[in-house]
């Protein structure tokens, strides 16, 4: 399904091949012979999303630009089913595996390979060429690799990233502050319901 969001449609080349089940909405251009699987989404929520040439976006995966953080794809990347990629930038030939996720303002250089169900903190940088193993955590700048199971560590490097700040525009307060959702949620929720609305299939 091909869709309008806020006053723009999506520019998909000719050669470019979208499934007939997958959503492309907004501000979205897909670069030559890229492939956009069954039930994926791709949308320029708040954001613009660009794919290069020959990109594979796979059956499931979610694709969002965001807020000063557009979404764009280098060319020859893949995505893997279910994958998660909000407001990043991929350089080229990029493999995202199966159950990935990116976050805002993230970087991946060129030739980086995120495997199955690892994750790329929002801000974070990932040289050209690293490695997230299955299952861990990229965060910072410059990335640094955690195994899931060191939360600790992690945090200690996450929480100055800001994630609640960057995501949702809602500081996330002092420690112990349990207050963070009922603030978010109604804004946030409002915006994106505010995006749904203004939907159109595109001509």
């Amino acid at each position: 399904m091909i869709l309008t969001h806020a006053g723009a449609a999506p520019r998909i080349d000719p050669a470019a091949c979208v499934a007939a089940s997958a959503v492309v909405a907004g501000d979205v251009t897909v670069g030559p012979r890229s492939v956009v699987g069954h039930g994926a989404v791709i949308r320029a929520e708040s954001g613009p999303v660009t794919l290069g040439a020959d990109c594979v976006v796979m059956e499931g995966a979610v694709l969002r630009g965001a807020v000063g953080a557009p979404l764009r794809l280098g060319d020859r990347v893949l995505v893997g089913p279910r994958a998660h990629l909000t407001g990043c930038e991929v350089g080229d030939e990029v493999f995202l595996a199966t159950g990935c996720a990116v976050f805002n303002r993230a970087v991946i250089g060129a030739g980086a390979e995120v495997r199955i169900n690892a994750v790329v903190h929002l801000r974070t940088v990932l040289a050209p060429g690293a490695t997230v193993p299955i299952g861990w955590v990229a965060v910072g700048d410059p990335a640094r690799l955690f195994p899931p199971e060191a939360h600790e560590a992690i945090w200690r490097v996450q929480r100055d990233l800001d994630f609640p700040g960057v995501v949702f525009g809602t500081p996330r307060g002092a420690d112990g502050d349990a207050s963070l959702m009922s603030r978010a949620m109604p804004r946030y929720a409002a915006a994106l319901a505010r995006g749904l609305r203004e939907e159109r299939p595109a001509d």
